[in-house]
């Protein structure tokens, strides 16, 4: 007896509970709101989420305008993390309630203060720094040195992947940030209405030192085949640029076989690396064609003309389609500009500017404007191929032909190629910039401890393929 009245009373007792429990659940409840801060995603459990059957209407608009908020203050990081403050700062402070919200207030009061520490680089003290295309396969591309004068290039005048991506992370390391070159640049008219050329303003944090890189003969020329290099450059299923890669084996891949996709993906990972999302300087020839695909008119017939190269490829191509292949060009140009890529000329046929006549430099400028230009667009900058120059270190001669002419056709910003760590020069309306070589030949000889040109960049003997076999003197 005394048990059945325990039970009676234990039942009462749940009873109660339960009748408690849910007077608060469909009383209460329905009063709580989540405070759901801008600043923040609202994260459901799954247990809450199974719970609810129906979404009420309302419930999906606020979802849907904190997501939209996220989405701002992600874009906004990243402007601050690459050096894009007032960006950041913008698009902070035009989020709809800003003002009463503490955390975003708090966000933009730390932009700010981090703006405020940044120093001024000194232009003068920018170093620009250059490679080919990259080596993918050292085996293929080195191999029979003491017999193939194309190997022997390869391994002079080369980097492999390998390298570049030690290279890039230490320079990375020691606080190096990629800049582009018209960031140097401030352009001003005077009263006559000319313009002026003058050191730019760039603010990094403390510690940090800018950088140009630039990357030369992106065109996959044809003695490049079977080396152990890109084929060409194409768009992936984003439409992001990317390379193309024939193994040993014959089989086409698609990947990261070249320095575009490898520092894209870096700049993604690494958004502090780049100022403001610049990448670099990609210097075109036009006599092979660009980018991997055969663009130029040279190709239009097999003529007498035609080195043995152009010749056996048409051959080997019965199907060639030179506006098709200029079409593909043309929206690689496009993406790789978009990704923050510049274009500039390294004349059409791989010239020395400093030795040809002026009636020949006039012929190949008009050949790459006729070839390269419709592809990537107009260009004030020009790299000057084997390392020459049309004249010595300062004030170029306004007198000189062909400065005169290279003038007239819009060029304001001349690169050659020099070792020294620093090379920048501003005349009257122009920017003169040294490149220095990153190339098989200056790693090994540092590595090997024949010179001291890179310390400031990276320690050459950690960064040293160790496939490259030792790389002879130049010639």
């Amino acid at each position: 007896m005394k048990i059945d009245k325990k039970n009676r009373k234990r039942k009462k007792l749940t009873a109660l509970a339960v009748g408690v429990i849910l007077v608060y659940i469909l009383l209460i409840c329905p009063g709580i709101r989540f405070r759901r801060q801008k600043s923040s995603v609202i994260e459901v459990s799954k247990d809450a989420a199974e719970r609810n059957t129906e979404e009420k209407p309302e419930d999906k608009k606020e979802e849907t305008l904190t997501h939209k908020f996220q989405d701002v203050i992600n874009q906004a990081e990243r402007l601050f993390l690459s050096y894009d403050y007032d960006g950041a700062l913008d698009l902070i402070q035009g989020i709809e309630g800003f003002e009463d919200d503490r955390e975003l207030k708090g966000k933009a009061d730390f932009y700010q203060k981090e703006k405020e520490s940044c120093e001024p680089v000194n232009i003068q003290e920018v170093t620009h720094v250059f490679y080919h295309s990259l080596v993918v396969d050292p085996e293929r591309a080195f191999a029979n040195q003491e017999r193939d004068p194309q190997a022997v290039g390869n391994n002079q005048w080369m980097t492999t992947i390998s390298e570049f991506k030690k290279i890039l992370q230490e320079m990375y390391d020691r606080g190096y940030v990629i800049v582009g070159i018209h960031d140097m640049v401030r352009e001003r008219e005077d009263e006559e209405g000319n313009i002026l050329f003058e050191p730019g303003e760039i603010m990094l944090p403390k510690g940090k030192k800018a950088y140009v890189l630039s990357q030369d003969d992106l065109s996959y020329y044809h003695c490049y085949d079977n080396y152990g290099y890109a084929a060409k450059m194409i768009l992936d299923e984003e439409g992001r640029p990317t390379c193309e890669y024939i193994t040993p084996e014959g089989e086409r891949v698609t990947g990261d076989y070249d320095l575009v996709p490898i520092l894209d993906k870096f700049i993604e990972k690494h958004p502090d690396a780049s100022y403001r999302g610049a990448k670099g300087i990609i210097a075109l020839t036009g006599y092979n064609g660009i980018l991997g695909y055969r663009t130029d008119n040279s190709y239009l017939n097999i003529n007498g003309n035609l080195n043995d190269d152009k010749r056996q490829w048409l051959i080997d191509n019965p199907d060639f389609d030179i506006e098709k292949e200029r079409e593909q060009a043309k929206k690689v140009a496009d993406a790789l500009k978009e990704e923050g890529w510049e274009f500039a000329s390294h004349t059409w046929g791989h010239i020395k500017i400093g030795d040809v006549t002026l009636s020949r430099l006039i012929r190949d400028t008009q050949k790459w404007r006729e070839n390269v230009e419709p592809l990537v667009g107009g260009t004030d900058v020009i790299v000057f191929a084997h390392g020459q120059d049309l004249g010595d270190w300062g004030n170029y001669n306004e007198y000189d032909e062909k400065y005169q002419f290279l003038k007239g056709e819009g060029y304001h910003i001349f690169c050659n190629v020099d070792q020294g760590q620093y090379r920048v020069h501003f005349g009257r309306d122009y920017l003169r910039q040294g490149r220095r070589d990153l190339d098989g030949y200056r790693i090994y000889r540092n590595a090997a401890g024949k010179e001291d040109s890179v310390s400031d960049l990276f320690d050459a003997k950690e960064v040293i393929d160790s496939l490259r076999p030792p790389v002879p003197p130049l010639r």
